[in-house]
């Protein structure tokens, strides 16, 4: 099954790259994929994980989920400086 997210603060490549590597940590998951100009998530996950304790690992990332009806700002163009 999949699971989507729409996210605050994708701005990072490396950041990115560490969400990805942990989400790949949980048991059940099988794939993520993260869309920084939108802000959306997508997990490929079997019924061993829900969609709470992903969401729950997206928080612990500093990852705030956006509800579907919410306007946001347009995310930056800018990167984080390493």
């Amino acid at each position: 099954m999949y699971s989507s997210f729409n996210i605050s603060d994708t701005d990072c490549l490396s950041c990115t790259n560490v969400t990805l590597k942990t989400l790949g940590t949980l048991r059940g998951v099988f794939g993520a994929e993260i869309d920084r100009l939108s802000g959306r998530v997508v997990v490929n996950h079997t019924d061993e994980v829900s969609r709470e304790e992903i969401s729950t690992m997206l928080e612990s990332l500093g990852y705030k989920e956006i509800p579907e009806d919410i306007e946001t700002d347009e995310p930056s163009i800018w990167g984080c400086a390493l």
